[in-house]
């Protein structure tokens, strides 16, 4: 079951069904940090996740957080666009410090 476009914000923290993937794609259904702005998450029928690791090293494209008690990693390295039928729930958010570093991160990825 899809959850609705309108409750997946920018921030959320969703377990997303990532499989199949191929090669060195982070695998299986984990949480990802929603990085799509909630306005293309209003009206596209896909969004924009990073995936969340408790493994893993760390590296200056993930950045380190915690969430439900457990400490790990947003990896920027793995963003994906995923259809809106993947997420299964929202687990929460993350905080808005953490949210604003990745965000910030991944315009030093891209920028030239």
């Amino acid at each position: 079951m899809a959850i609705a476009r309108a409750l997946i914000a920018r921030g959320d923290v969703h377990l997303i069904r990532l499989d199949p993937t191929l090669g060195s794609e982070i695998r299986k259904t984990r949480p990802c940090l929603v990085i799509s702005p909630n306005e293309l998450n209003q009206h596209l029928r896909t969004v924009i996740v990073a995936p969340m690791t408790t493994g893993g090293h760390a590296y200056p494209w993930r950045i380190a957080c915690r969430f439900q008690h457990r400490s790990g990693f947003v990896a920027l390295d793995q963003l994906r666009t995923v259809d809106s039928a993947r997420p299964v729930k929202r687990l929460g958010r993350l905080s808005i410090g953490t949210t604003t570093e990745a965000l910030e991160t991944l315009q030093e990825m891209f920028a030239e």
